[in-house]
């Protein structure tokens, strides 16, 4: 069962649109230009990737339930049900020594959740850590996760399936994508825990693998806010070439990132009632429309701070940046 909670405390039908990220949806909109993209990935994750994995969860890992770390088990489905998601994905204790866990598959999703986490987190940020997975399954991020590993491997083969689209800017959307749904995904946390300071200390314990009650909210509040108020130059241009390479943005980033869209006024929108739905139309060309020119933003912003003396490099980012946002104007242009 998935009624865990009153239909008043339900997002009911709430679209993931509702709280993705800017670059979640420009990424998406990229990918979706791919012919036939959905289908071979799908198909791929069902034949050759979620089976399998099904079945090394069910010989290797501890399956949970009511009768099988039961507080865990409801967490998850309270996390579900907020989010309105009517089928609740199995759920897999394994052993790791990380504090994390992960959304897999695409047909039937499943959640794997390390045993760390069951150790360090509280309750909240058991919730939270859940929610940001019901998020990732409700946003369908892990399909576009496959096609991030696929289209990375083949390099400049898949130029041609990319249709002009250049190969730098091609990482920039998926690399940047895959970044930006995990904040995404930490706005869904906070739908479900209702508290972004609780998304912040369950932030805050995956970067320092402690339990919160050692350690200091208030301080690593103030570390964010401290990391993204640093003073321009050097140090900001070597930041952007380390985070351009990576598929998370750092905890205290993502931060920084969940207080930015809570300050907005989109989080008290949502939980107002004033939400996308999954049943609302959608335009495609609009979708993408709005979030088109994310990268351009995102990357002069960060070349802007940088000094003088390193435009060169910064310009470089910038142009891929352009040549995405281009690429995509063309293919809303009516055939």
């Amino acid at each position: 069962m998935t009624d865990v909670l009153p239909d008043d405390q339900r997002l009911i039908d709430i679209s993931p649109k509702a709280y993705e990220h800017p670059a979640d949806r420009a990424a998406t909109a990229a990918l979706a230009q791919i012919p036939m993209m959905d289908v071979v990935v799908r198909k791929l994750i069902e034949f050759g990737y979620e089976r399998a994995l099904r079945q090394v969860f069910l010989a290797g890992s501890v399956k949970l339930g009511s009768e099988q770390l039961p507080e865990a088990w409801a967490a998850h489905r309270a996390a579900c049900a907020r989010l309105d998601l009517e089928d609740v994905p199995d759920l897999y204790l394994t052993q790791f020594p990380v504090t994390n866990a992960a959304a897999i598959g695409s047909g039937r999703p499943m959640v794997m959740l390390n045993s760390r986490s069951v150790e360090v987190f509280d309750a909240e940020e058991l919730r939270t850590v859940l929610g940001h997975e019901a998020g990732h399954i409700l946003s369908d991020h892990v399909m576009y996760r496959t096609a991030l590993m696929i289209l990375l491997s083949i390099g400049m083969r898949g130029l041609p399936v990319m249709a002009g689209l250049p190969l730098m800017a091609v990482r920039l959307v998926l690399l940047e994508w895959f970044r930006a749904a995990e904040l995404s995904s930490d706005r869904a946390a906070t739908l479900v825990n209702r508290d972004p300071l609780v998304t912040s200390r369950t932030l805050m314990v995956m970067a320092g693998g402690a339990a919160s009650r050692k350690l200091n909210l208030d301080a690593f509040l103030k570390q964010a806010a401290e990391y993204e108020e640093w003073e321009p130059g050097w140090d900001k241009l070597g930041r952007l070439r380390t985070e351009i390479a990576q598929t998370h943005a750092f905890p205290v980033r993502r931060v920084s990132q969940l207080m930015k869209w809570v300050r907005s006024g989109e989080y008290d929108r949502v939980m107002s009632g004033e939400y996308q739905k999954r049943s609302d139309p959608v335009d495609p060309r609009a979708e993408a429309g709005d979030a088109v020119d994310h990268y351009v933003e995102r990357f002069r912003e960060l070349i802007k701070d940088a000094s003088a003396g390193v435009a060169n490099a910064g310009d470089k980012v910038a142009g891929a940046a352009e040549k995405l946002s281009d690429w995509l104007r063309d293919r809303q242009q009516p055939a």
